[in-house]
């Protein structure tokens, strides 16, 4: 079978299509990493007006830090937790409106919005739910004996961004795992039925396996999404309180190059991130990608 191959008269045309994604991505990714790497070798005073080399000097103190060493393990416990909650919640939701056929859009449409919604939205939307003066939630839990204020507890602060951040990504991860699981090929499901296999073992044993591809996808999406698009949710939730019990790496470094002014740090703590998401994506294709069934 011959397939045709698509040619262009003007050499400079596929170029010239390429330009504007490519300047946007100059502009907005490239130009603005590239200055945070410079000046995460560099001291600046808090007006700007004097830029010191210091060399590795900024690594070397924001690895001797308390603060952030436990900043890195709250966000890993936050991250394994958002990750888990939302996909999880959101292979559910899948299985149930797949089996659902005559009103699977409607609910398809329903359970989307809340992709459409802004992180800081998201969070002001569970901040005041769980508001301890005003807030629904926390006089339901009163009646279960649990005293709810994530103003003073920091595993309930923890909480509450976690629920936030995982019902923001559950709408993103449940498109895909519906597009997964309506990819499944019926026959291999009747044909198990017949054998005698139940719902479960069909899903464990067929089901499951096909949706590897968007499961390892979704892996890496989430963990990208927990490192840098939570900061909204955080800040509109807790502000990194009580007491830094929700300080994670990515509000950290908006908390010392904003409101501390030390830009020198942060910018070494923003590669920092950048560099543990490029590992752990690595890690990530070398290892995890070997469970997959293509």
């Amino acid at each position: 079978m011959q397939t045709k191959r698509s040619t262009y008269q003007n050499r400079w045309l596929p170029f010239l299509l390429l330009a504007p994604q490519l300047a946007i991505t100059l502009v907005f990714f490239i130009w603005p990493a590239s200055q945070a790497v410079k000046s995460s070798f560099e001291r600046t005073d808090a007006f700007g007006f004097k830029t010191t080399f210091v060399g590795m000097e900024n690594y070397a103190r924001i690895l001797a830090d308390p603060s952030y060493l436990n900043a890195l393990g709250r966000t890993a416990i936050f991250s394994i937790s958002v990750t888990v909650l939302s996909m999880s919640l959101a292979l559910l939701l899948a299985v149930c409106v797949n089996r659902v056929l005559r009103s699977a859009k409607f609910y398809t449409t329903l359970l989307v919005w809340p992709y459409a919604v802004a992180p800081v939205v998201a969070g002001v939307l569970w901040w005041f739910l769980f508001n301890p003066t005003i807030g629904l939630l926390p006089h339901l839990l009163d009646w279960f004996g649990i005293n709810w204020n994530h103003r003073v507890s920091g595993t309930q602060a923890m909480i509450l961004i976690t629920i936030a951040a995982a019902w923001k990504q559950i709408s993103y991860n449940f498109l895909f795992f519906l597009a997964g699981l309506q990819s499944v090929p019926q026959s291999l499901m009747e044909a198990a039925a017949i054998d005698g296999a139940g719902p479960f073992k069909r899903f464990w044993t067929i089901v499951l396996p096909l949706l590897s591809p968007t499961t390892f996808f979704l892996l890496i999406i989430n963990i990208n999404y927990v490192m840098f698009d939570t900061f909204g949710v955080i800040d509109a939730t807790t502000a990194g309180g009580p007491g830094q019990a929700t300080m994670t790496l990515v509000y950290k470094v908006y908390t010392d190059g904003v409101a501390g002014l030390n830009i020198g740090s942060s910018s070494a703590q923003s590669v920092m991130l950048m560099g543990i998401v490029i590992i752990l994506t690595f890690i990530q294709f070398r290892y995890v990608e070997r469970r997959v069934n293509y």
